[in-house]
């Protein structure tokens, strides 16, 4: 793996973590009502789409062995240039159904030690 895609890879993973945190326990009810949080999410979604994007430029290989890979990125696409149109029901779904199943493919492609 290039040194470049497991950095990607770490930044993505620690994405999904963070998503992941902002959304334990928490209902659509309180998520909805909670502007921060909601940004936040986004945030980290857009982080997470971004770093499989350079993941999927740098070494495809490594890219293609992540399910959904083009979604998660065309995902981050619109959160980062369709302002005002984001569904919130969409990130929240992606949030507490998406990510949790998508980090552990991600750490499985991490290398034993971010030493490099």
């Amino acid at each position: 793996m290039r040194h470049e895609s497991a950095a990607y890879l770490w930044g993505a993973a620690e994405a999904a973590r963070s998503v992941i945190t902002f959304l334990d326990g928490v209902s659509w009810d309180q998520f909805t009502q909670d502007a921060m949080r909601r940004s936040a999410v986004e945030r980290q979604l857009e982080i997470l789409g971004e770093s499989l994007n350079r993941v999927r430029r740098t070494d495809p290989r490594i890219a293609a062995q992540i399910r959904d890979v083009s979604r998660i990125v065309g995902m981050r696409n619109i959160l980062a240039h369709e302002y005002g149109t984001v569904d919130a029901r969409l990130v929240y779904e992606a949030g507490t159904r998406k990510v949790p199943t998508l980090l552990p493919q991600i750490e499985a492609l991490l290398p034993a030690s971010s030493d490099g």
